[in-house]
């Protein structure tokens, strides 16, 4: 096993752990935290396969803005155990009935793939280098890009004159 492999397993296990985690644990706070922590796992994967622009957008827009949202929204509904109304015995059942179903065809997609030996390389290829997606946008797409930074400062100011004070 190279670096690459022993990466890879472990970030997989620390996904699939803390995804766990997620929907195991008792406190909302502590979910959204193990959340956080899957969305750093699967950035590993994105820079495992040479994407390291997913991989900041990932960091940046799922595990900073939106898991801080998330964060404070959970903080301010006060969320807790006691408060929590109890689920009937019918809702628990659908539950697990629904988990079963969705672990029957997780496993037959498995065994269909197990066949396949095809093993494709990692981080081969500079497709999702930041490099590659810079010279495309700035030669192929200029006048687009252009468009949209007008479109952002317009948004931009309008959100300043809207919220601005009046004297």
């Amino acid at each position: 096993m190279n670096i690459t492999q022993i990466l890879f397993w472990l970030l997989s296990a620390m996904a699939i752990g803390s995804a766990l985690m997620v929907i195991t644990a008792k406190s909302p706070v502590h979910s959204i935290l193990y959340l956080i922590v899957t969305f750093f796992a699967i950035s590993g994967h994105y820079i495992l396969l040479n994407a390291q622009f997913l991989a900041i957008v990932n960091i940046i827009v799922y595990a900073g803005a939106i898991m801080v949202l998330f964060l404070f929204v959970v903080m301010l509904m006060n969320l807790n155990a006691e408060t929590e109304p109890q689920k009937n015995r019918t809702m628990q059942f659908a539950g697990v009935i629904a988990g079963g179903c969705l672990f029957l065809v997780l496993t037959a997609a498995l065994n269909k793939s197990a066949g396949v030996n095809n093993i494709t390389q990692m981080g081969g290829g500079n497709y999702g280098l930041i490099k590659v997606l810079g010279k495309t946008l700035f030669n192929d797409f200029v006048l687009p890009f252009e468009i949209s930074s007008v479109l952002f400062l317009s948004a931009m100011i309008g959100a300043v004159v809207i919220g601005k004070k009046e004297q």
